[in-house]
């Protein structure tokens, strides 16, 4: 099973397309808007995906998820904002590759799961760190699903131009079906971005920014090992693939 796992943790980390090192360096021409547009893209790349169905982790003991995620991350990188935001515009992709570790826990009799999540866009300066709180008030038999409300905060971090960070609010439904479980949810996202960056043709402001974002995944159940597969959409979209270890 160890040799299955980290067979699977190689192919997905595989999958992230390779791509050259990209700095953000904002050029003197950086705008306002340009500011605004970029603080939003990078706010949704970075916001809490949940990567998990509606359902709660625990029951009469605590439940664990603990396993590793590949996010695609759908920009224009032809956007001015972009390619005068980062010093080798000509480099960056399309798709914006993200490496994540992914932990949930489910609490003991009450349907509450805490998680928290650390990824890097590789070849970037590009870190964030997450947390979630989900509460299944609906948690679901096997003739009705579980509705749950998520609460999440994430935040960046290894980039010197700005700072941003996130907070979400969403609402899911998920059904299971032998070792299927479909889910779909719809919230929204807070995005904080305040700029570092000195330039001289103007004084960059903070941004505030809220976005409605939706997701649909399935999750593939087979007893000690999942799999999860979710695309999130919104301004931007973004497309995970996640396995981990449930027990």
């Amino acid at each position: 099973m160890k040799k299955i796992f980290m067979a699977v943790l190689l192919l997905l980390l595989m999958a992230a397309p390779a791509m050259a090192k990209v700095t953000f360096q904002f050029q003197p021409t950086f705008t306002q808007d340009d500011f605004k547009n970029l603080s939003r893209d990078m706010g949704l790349a970075i916001s809490y995906m949940p990567l998990a169905p509606a359902e709660p982790l625990g029951g009469v003991l605590p439940g664990f998820d603990i396993g590793i995620e590949v996010t695609g991350v759908s920009i224009d990188k032809n956007a001015s904002y972009f390619q005068k935001a980062v010093t080798n515009p000509s480099d960056l992709p399309s798709t914006i590759p993200e490496a994540k570790a992914h932990v949930q826990v489910g609490l003991p009799v009450i349907p509450i799961d805490l998680g928290i999540v650390y990824g890097t866009a590789p070849d970037t300066d590009v870190k964030l760190i997450g947390y979630e709180v989900k509460w299944a008030f609906i948690k679901g038999s096997t003739v009705s699903p579980a509705v749950a409300i998520r609460g999440a905060y994430t935040k960046l971090s290894g980039v010197d131009e700005f700072d941003i960070s996130t907070k979400s609010l969403d609402i899911s439904i998920s059904k299971g079906f032998t070792i299927l479980t479909p889910y779909a949810g719809i919230g929204e996202v807070w995005i904080t971005s305040t700029p570092n960056a000195n330039l001289p043709s103007i004084p960059l402001k903070k941004e505030d920014i809220t976005e409605t974002t939706g997701f649909v995944g399935l999750k593939l159940g087979l007893g000690l090992i999942n799999f999860v597969a979710e695309a999130d959409f919104a301004s931007v979209n973004a497309y995970s693939l996640r396995m981990n270890l449930h027990f």
